[in-house]
């Protein structure tokens, strides 16, 4: 069941407009990673994956990542729309977060942008920031959307949406 989509106000955008497929888009807005502490990123180059009912993620390039500060991780997973991805651990301050990003290093014609771009969950960094404003995580484990004031839900993710 399809939830009753929030009114955008002026400068917002509504997750329920965003495009499925994806639409992949660049507002050179500038991104900021800390973990541990640490500025672990930090960019104005990031493409934002823009999909019906989340809230957009955020891909930078391996550029904005201070060297060490990602590792490869074990597993992988398929995405309908990107193809194959591979994960990373975030380390920062002496700490790891373990499989916190993730990577398309072959994905999907209609994804070749994100090639090697990075994102990350919010909810496993310190802070995630999208010109100086606080992200808030898109809600559960699985997704890894970040939410400002730029756009409105309802979200997918919570308990009771994965059938959006």
């Amino acid at each position: 069941m399809r939830p009753e989509r929030e009114q955008p106000g002026p400068g917002q955008l509504s997750v329920w407009d965003f495009p499925r497929p994806p639409a992949y888009v660049q507002w050179h807005e500038r991104v900021e990673i800390v973990f541990g502490g640490d500025l672990v990123a930090t960019t104005t180059e990031a493409w934002c994956v823009l999909e019906t009912s989340h809230p957009p993620t955020y891909y930078l390039p391996p550029s904005a990542f201070v060297a060490g500060s990602l590792r490869p991780a074990t597993g992988s997973s398929l995405c309908e729309w990107k193809g194959p991805a591979r994960y990373h651990d975030v380390l920062g301050g002496g700490r790891i977060a373990p499989r916190a990003a993730w990577s398309y290093p072959e994905p999907s014609l209609d994804a070749e942008m994100v090639r090697d771009h990075v994102a990350v969950y919010p909810a496993l960094m310190d802070a995630c920031r999208v010109d100086g404003e606080v992200v808030t995580p898109q809600p559960g484990g699985f997704y890894g959307g970040w939410i400002t004031p730029r756009v409105v839900g309802p979200f997918k993710g919570s308990p009771g949406t994965l059938g959006w």
